[in-house]
């Protein structure tokens, strides 16, 4: 029996896309939907996903539950590294000072980076770790809700 490896890497993108559309991230698939959503006043959180096993076992997780907080970002984003390179690049210009890693999540306010959470940060942790990291940032950034 043979599987086609693009069908199962295109079901896992699919799934993950999902999850965070579910978990009430918007997808920007150009860099166009990437300058117009960062463009916006107020906090955004991104979220870099990609198909490794640390986005599917850690930061997705974390992406999901660090939300449910009496302070969040006003905007949650989310770029596919890997999927939409082009958007993700542009996303990407926007974390001065940051190399490009995914997963990683990054809060901006009014289009400027506050703070990033690499994927150092994120491999090799429990979700709880990132959801307690990206709260930390949603108190010191963000209002309550």
């Amino acid at each position: 029996m043979s599987m086609d490896f693009n069908l199962y890497v295109n079901d896992i993108v699919r799934q993950a896309r999902e999850e965070m559309e579910q978990a009430g991230y918007e997808q920007l698939k150009t860099p166009e939907e990437v300058e117009d959503a960062l463009a916006r006043k107020g906090t955004t959180l991104v979220m870099i996903n990609s198909v490794c096993g640390c986005a599917g076992g850690v930061a997705r997780p974390a992406a999901t539950h660090a939300i449910h907080y009496d302070k969040r970002p006003d905007h949650l984003v989310t770029v596919f590294a890997g999927q939409d390179r082009e958007a993700t690049a542009k996303a990407r210009s926007y974390f001065t000072d940051y190399p490009p890693s995914s997963p990683s999540f990054a809060l901006l306010k009014d289009g400027k980076i506050c703070k990033m959470v690499e994927r150092h940060e994120i491999e090799g942790h429990d979700p709880m770790s990132v959801v307690n990291k990206l709260q930390q940032y949603f108190d010191e950034y963000c209002e309550e809700i």
